[in-house]
């Protein structure tokens, strides 16, 4: 096994991961990055992206990762492609283990693996991701002006991002497998009040209906399923809002989570509940959810993480 001492090793790439980078490299401590399943996270996914600061035109998702890493690159970022399998937060230097037999041996570490969108997982919705079909109306949101769209889902998420659409969309019908919402009261009342919503009760998504050349989703089949009626509708996008799932299954009694299992951290900080580990990004954040903030954590991991180890020394 090969062992790699280091002062701050990042778990995980994407807008947290690489900022944190970009900020330990320009301070001399050499971090090393491992990458993870999906390196440059959700925004690789993503293809217009046009509220990250600083871009007067739209630009592409993958295309800024790339650019975040080969920053990160260029201040002298240590980069694995590979996936940390075992972490030990228990002794310190903290150990961590790779997938490929690498042995990381850190004197602090930054949490960064983000979280995923649930998808209903159909093979329509897989071709139509990004071309229509979306899991984020704040970042998608303005691209269906005076458009009609349908939201998926029943909880506080779905909810939320109906009455954001709104603001956009001519209408909006927020589909859902139930006859009641999961929702909080109050986002309920707003729901209902509001004209440009129709709600489709126990109704589920079967298809995603388009055209292939160029890529342009334009209806949705759905279910009933009460009466097993099936029935398809015009719509120019879709947003599944069925929930997130942090990964952070490798941390479970590591450090301090909530009930959802997102990385609890200290009040106006990114430490988690052992001193030397910080959270940054989606893997701490529920609300938010936005590639500027997992920046702006990942920018605090990392100056954290630098007077921790000035402590340490």
């Amino acid at each position: 096994m090969k062992k790699i001492e280091n002062n701050i090793l990042i778990i995980g790439s994407g807008p947290a991961g690489y900022t944190a980078a970009i900020y330990a490299a320009r301070a001399n401590l050499s971090p090393h990055l491992v990458s993870g399943l999906e390196p440059g996270g959700q925004l690789t996914i993503t293809t217009d992206v046009e509220n990250y600061p600083g871009f007067g035109d739209v630009i592409q998702g993958p295309w800024l990762m790339e650019e975040m890493k080969r920053q990160a690159l260029n201040v002298g970022t240590v980069f694995h492609n590979d996936i940390v399998t075992s972490v030990n937060f228990n002794q310190k230097p903290f150990i961590s283990k790779t997938e490929s037999g690498k042995e990381f041996i850190s004197k602090s570490i930054i949490i960064a693996t983000g979280a995923q969108a649930r998808w209903l997982n159909i093979e329509s919705e897989k071709k139509f991701k990004g071309f229509g079909i979306s899991a984020c109306a704040t970042c998608d949101g303005f691209f269906f002006k005076d458009q009609t769209v349908i939201v998926v889902g029943g909880g506080n998420s779905a909810v939320e991002e109906a009455l954001f659409l709104t603001k956009f969309a001519s209408k909006v019908i927020l589909v859902h497998r139930r006859d009641k919402l999961r929702a909080e009261k109050i986002l309920q009342d707003r729901l209902f009040k509001n004209e440009k919503i129709e709600v489709r009760w126990n109704s589920r998504v079967v298809q995603f209906l388009g055209d292939n050349n160029p890529m342009t989703l334009k209806q949705v089949t759905l279910e009933d399923t009460k009466e097993n009626k099936k029935f398809t509708i015009d719509i120019n996008g879709a947003f599944i809002a069925i929930g997130h799932d942090p990964a952070t299954s490798l941390f479970k009694g590591k450090v301090d989570m909530d009930n959802e299992n997102y990385i609890i951290t200290k009040n106006d900080s990114t430490e988690t509940s052992v001193k030397g580990v910080f959270a940054a990004g989606d893997v701490k954040d529920k609300v938010y959810r936005q590639a500027v903030t997992a920046a702006g954590m990942g920018c605090m991991a990392a100056l954290e993480a630098e007077k921790y180890i000035a402590d340490l020394d």
